[in-house]
């Protein structure tokens, strides 16, 4: 009758519930907006399976139908997933059934039914590629590792380790550490040593040298793996279907290989200019460390910390170098810090140009050719515009580095072919708290991770807790919180935690207190350089016992400084207990236990003994 709620069909709604379930080899009841039912639908895509899905939020009876499945299966919840008629439950079932195995024997026909080749393949043989195989392995696993450097433009490429071993990290370090011996070298006479030659600096030697350390190191990495039994291919790897790659090595032969579960660690690789002349003429960091010729008078295009580290060891070997900035340097970095280690660089012979960015590279050869092919570097003229104007550059340089940022070697591995969903912006991989992309069976580390920290002690910290997770029983994951690092640029900035800027958004700047300070090493008192130029400042949140939540030095060793005070922090180090530490004198580090000058006081931070 007229104004009474009319009441289900109670019979005709169970009938229909059962021929759905009936009907369809994948039935999924699920809600539209319910993130779970998302993830049960992703993994059945994953599997190449095709489902049927009931939106009960925008199904007319669908609060009916759910109180069907209530009295048809027990469970109050959505997703509430049948395969073949089997009633398997809700999203963690779910998974647990295709983990263990009974969710594709359910499903049959289209599924492998013959086991898998490897328990574990790896596609990307960099640092936590490698810690994550040698970790499956020594809990008993079969793995296989895949490694191809795909040669950049001028035809540079490398051996096993990927990027921090062969054009990152290590060859970065040891070049800082060559140009800072240059320094040491004019110091030295203040201190009492004598010569008389004039001292100068031999590249060809010095990247022998690094390049000889690197290859032994290559070497290390090929023994591991064989003394570990892990198999490694170096072969180019992209997925061709669910649990399948296909391998493809520099002759061009092909291997197909499959495995239970996968883990992507491919890395990035520098950023081209996408301007005429960009990859014919300019070199990046892949080829910098092993170039067989000084480079010159040089360009280096970018801010990134990569552009800054490559332009100071480059100036303290003596070159003549230039960085041409687009905005602000060290993007994320503290940006007073990034503004005092561009200060000292300028006073230390390194030019700036603001606010420009190159548009075109044109090629002007050498009426002798052979000085060319006896190593010496070309000359190239550029020419950029401004940013801020119409105003145009052109100049000649020797050589032209780009360093304006890095892409994730994800686009052409056949993610697409299995489902894996990457960011389309940069090429990043989502993963949720335990490394794991949208397809359950794969996983994925380091530098390729959307949002998370591109460093390489992370990637093997996430790689080997990963493998520990996975075979190991283990429950830990990887901390990206407080993580240390240092930019190796002539005068080291280390840092730990927020920036000052990113404080200030997450907390409130009248939550915070800064401490900083200026310091003077002893080391160059005697040679009476740079006074006053090394800085460091802590973020307090005073809601919080004025806990450390950032930590920044500008100095010499910065990153032995911060790798230590990064545990402290780790452990909830508080501005009272920095006060109640007793330094070590003399020594840079101990300013971090005397300071008591806050940048809210406006007070002088000069200082004037030792």
């Amino acid at each position: 009758p007229p104004g009474q709620t009319r009441l289900p069909d109670w019979d005709g709604l169970k009938l229909r519930v059962r021929t759905l379930i009936a009907s369809h080899r994948v039935m999924i009841f699920s809600k539209s907006y319910c993130p779970y039912c998302n993830k049960v639908k992703e993994l059945f895509r994953s599997m190449h399976v095709e489902y049927y899905a009931l939106e009960l939020d925008v199904t007319d009876d669908g609060a009916s139908i759910q109180q069907v499945l209530v009295e048809l299966t027990n469970q109050r919840t959505v997703p509430n997933v049948f395969v073949n008629g089997t009633h398997i439950g809700g999203c963690d079932a779910t998974y647990q059934a295709y983990q263990d195995g009974s969710l594709q024997k359910l499903l049959g026909g289209n599924q492998i039914t013959e086991p898998y080749e490897y328990d574990l393949i790896i596609i990307g043989g960099g640092s936590g590629g490698l810690a994550c195989s040698k970790e499956a392995a020594a809990l008993g696993k079969k793995v296989m590792v895949l490694d191809y450097v795909v040669p950049t433009p001028i035809g540079t490429s490398w051996g096993l380790g990927g990027t921090c071993v062969n054009v990152g990290c290590i060859p970065k370090k040891l070049m800082h550490q060559a140009a800072l011996l240059g320094q040491a070298l004019q110091d030295s006479r203040k201190y009492g040593w004598q010569y008389e030659e004039q001292v100068k600096h031999n590249w060809e030697i010095m990247v022998e040298a690094i390049q000889n350390y690197i290859g032994s190191l290559n070497w290390g990495y090929r023994v591991s793996l064989r003394e570990k039994s892990v198999t490694y291919l170096n072969s180019y790897g992209e997925f061709v279907e669910p649990h399948k790659i296909k391998a493809t090595n520099r002759k061009g032969q092909v291997t197909y290989h499959t495995a239970e579960t996968f883990v992507l660690a491919t890395g990035e690789r520098p950023r081209y200019l996408g301007i005429p002349g960009d990859k014919e003429f300019c070199i990046t960091s892949d080829d910098l460390f092993s170039l067989p010729y000084c480079p010159g008078k040089t360009l280096v295009v970018g801010a990134s910390y990569v552009a800054l580290e490559c332009a100071g060891f480059m100036a303290g070997l003596g070159l003549d170098v230039t960085v041409m900035v687009r905005s602000i340097l060290l993007r994320g970095f503290d940006q007073e810090m990034a503004e005092r280690v561009g200060a000292y660089m300028e006073t230390h012979g390194v030019k700036f140009i603001r606010k420009f960015v190159p548009v075109i590279l044109s090629l002007q050869k050498f009426a002798q050719v052979e000085q060319l092919e006896q190593g010496m570097p070309g000359r190239l003229k550029v020419t950029a515009k401004s940013t801020d104007g119409s105003k145009i550059l052109e100049e000649e340089y020797n050589t032209v580095l780009i360093a304006i940022g890095r892409d994730a070697c994800t686009r052409n591995i056949g993610l697409q072919t299995i489902g894996v969903k990457i960011n389309e912006k940069n090429g990043k991989v989502p993963v949720n708290d335990e490394e794991q992309t949208n397809v359950p069976y794969v996983y994925a580390i380091g530098d390729i991770l959307d949002g998370k920290l591109e460093l390489t002690p992370v990637a093997i910290q996430a790689g080997r807790l990963l493998a520990q997770r996975l075979y190991g029983g283990s429950s830990r994951k990887c901390d990206y919180i407080n993580v240390p690092t240092t930019v190796f640029t002539p005068l080291e900035y280390g840092s730990c935690g927020y920036p000052e800027e990113k404080a200030i958004t997450e907390y409130g700047k009248e939550n915070l207190e800064v401490y900083h300070s200026l310091f003077w090493p002893l080391e160059w008192t005697v040679p009476g350089r740079d006074n006053n130029t090394c800085y460091a400042k802590i973020i307090c949140n005073k809601q919080d016992n004025n806990r450390v939540i950032g930590l920044h030095i500008l100095g010499p060793n910065a990153g032995e400084i911060t790798q230590g005070f990064a545990a402290a922090i780790k452990c909830g180090l508080t501005k009272e207990l920095l006060d109640e530490t007793i330094g070590i004198h003399p020594t840079c580090a101990e300013v971090f236990t005397t300071m008591d000058i806050t940048k809210a006081s406006g007070q002088d931070i000069t200082q004037k003994g030792c």
